[in-house]
């Protein structure tokens, strides 16, 4: 395998940062409110990235902070060509009220007609909200905290109690969306607006007894929805839903949402951990729950990623619920969210490409996926970020990829007491007043050892790839 700690210039480059924007001097900062402080938390923690995503016509990344703070990013039009590291500026901001589970731009996103910019949000005990992202009228303007366009409750039938959305995708043409929750799946129609959804799969037959059905379907929150795209490039064909109870289904929404299959994968972890006997992988990758699914270019096969794993799943879907290979070397160990991307092969017989963050900071990129049986190492890597990357996600050029990253970390010991992190300082700044307040500071801190955290470095790139296509935008 191929390892980059420092990029080569023929085969990956930094080409446009944010910056740490947890060292104060981050641009995404300033769309608050013009303060840095006013991106802390109450324990005075900086806000981080945790996701990111392109638009769909490739001019602009949404990031998503835990600030609960999304933000545009233009890609510059010289981005390939200035010849030195740019920086990229948020040229809009929403502040969300709450913390939103789940978020995904409209797959008819344009730069250039303004009311196409849209997307969609879930937070708990809301209806699923429909938000416009307006231009900033500067870098520093205050982030934008009017009302959504639109809403859609998402309630249990019988005692209108609000549904959590836990996953969401939004195909083209994006006419409708498909929500998961917890044994349920809900397909709504964008423009019937504060209406219900228009349709309901339950995932088992009944939510009050296992025992009706005989236990049929999957039961558990739905984590993570993926649409295999059609030939005609518009909708999607299977649905793959994904639970925290490490549970697969694959729905067939041109058909009324019927359910085509459904499976576990945790035999298929097991049987990952014999196939690596042999190799250094001898604990297989494991796993604590789907974060994940995501369908290959041809729409033949399936990937499926979990938290607290070191590897992901592959599934050709022509024969269901049997594994055909796994990725190893993908280390997501933690709870976080740890997404990949997909794209095409060189050619067609030679499989397609896999790229993933790793809980340190380091992007893995598996060539040939699909083409082969068993344990899959990946090609190449490089160190990209000094904390989690959330997403690594390829333009659709394939000319450039995006990295998020960003996390907190949890210092034991004596690293608590000699840390100068801004969350510590400004703790013992406090307490510096009265004599007495630092044993009673101590003694509080040991009961929530949550206010111990300490940020990670935190920034959105943006890297070209050498030997890709130019990069071209859809607006004028």
């Amino acid at each position: 395998m191929e390892t980059q700690d420092g990029p080569s210039q023929d085969r990956i480059k930094l080409v446009a940062s944010t910056g740490d924007i947890t060292t104060g001097y981050g641009t995404s900062l300033k769309a608050t409110d013009g303060d840095t402080e006013a991106a802390r938390s109450q324990d005075s923690t900086v806000s981080y990235f945790e996701k990111a995503q392109w638009t769909a016509d490739g001019t602009t990344l949404l990031a998503y902070s835990s600030t609960n703070l999304v933000s545009g990013y233009i890609v510059p039009e010289n981005l390939l060509t200035a010849g030195n590291e740019l920086t990229l500026e948020p040229q809009a901001a929403i502040q969300l009220p709450e913390t939103s589970i789940v978020l995904s731009g409209a797959p008819y996103f344009s730069l250039a007609e303004p009311w196409t910019q849209q997307l969609l949000v879930s937070a708990r005990d809301h209806p699923i909200q429909l938000f416009c992202l307006t231009p900033s009228s500067s870098p520093s303007s205050t982030a934008s905290t009017h009302p959504p366009i639109s809403s859609y409750p998402f309630t249990k039938a019988r005692s209108e109690t609000f549904l959590t959305a836990t996953s969401l995708i939004w195909p083209s043409p994006g006419t409708h969306f498909i929500a998961g929750s917890r044994s349920l799946l809900a397909r709504f129609d964008l423009q019937r607006t504060g209406e219900e959804p228009v349709t309901r799969i339950r995932t088992i037959p009944s939510e009050r007894h296992l025992s009706k059905g005989g236990g049929v379907g999957m039961r558990g929150d739905v984590s993570a929805l993926g649409g295999q795209l059609m030939d005609t490039g518009n909708g999607v064909g299977l649905v793959a839903a994904g639970t925290w109870t490490r549970w697969v289904g694959l729905y067939d929404f041109t058909q009324a949402g019927k359910c085509v299959a459904t499976w576990g994968i945790a035999a298929a972890v097991r049987e990952t951990h014999m196939k690596s006997e042999q190799s250094e992988e001898t604990r297989g990758i494991g796993g604590d729950g789907i974060t994940q699914t995501i369908w290959s270019p041809c729409g033949r096969y399936l990937i499926i990623c979990e938290r607290k794993s070191r590897g992901a799943l592959i599934y050709d879907v022509r024969v269901m619920g049997k594994l055909l290979g796994h990725l190893t070397g993908r280390d997501a160990l933690g709870n976080q969210r740890v997404a990949c991307d997909v794209f095409p092969g060189m050619n067609k017989n030679s499989g397609f490409e896999v790229w993933s963050g790793t809980s340190n900071g380091v992007v893995k990129v598996w060539e040939g996926v699909g083409s082969l049986e068993g344990p899959h190492a990946p090609a190449w890597e490089w160190a990209a970020h000094q904390s989690t990357i959330g997403n690594a996600c390829l333009h659709s050029s394939g000319a450039v990829v995006a990295t998020c990253a960003g996390s907190w970390e949890f210092p034991d010991g004596d690293d608590e007491l000699a840390d100068d992190s801004p969350s510590n300082s400004g703790q013992s700044h406090s307490n510096d007043s009265e004599g007495d307040s630092d044993v009673e500071a101590h003694s509080t801190a040991d009961q929530m050892p949550w206010t111990h955290r300490r940020n990670k470095e935190s920034s959105l790139k943006l890297w070209s790839i050498g030997g890709a296509p130019t990069l071209t935008q859809d607006a004028e």
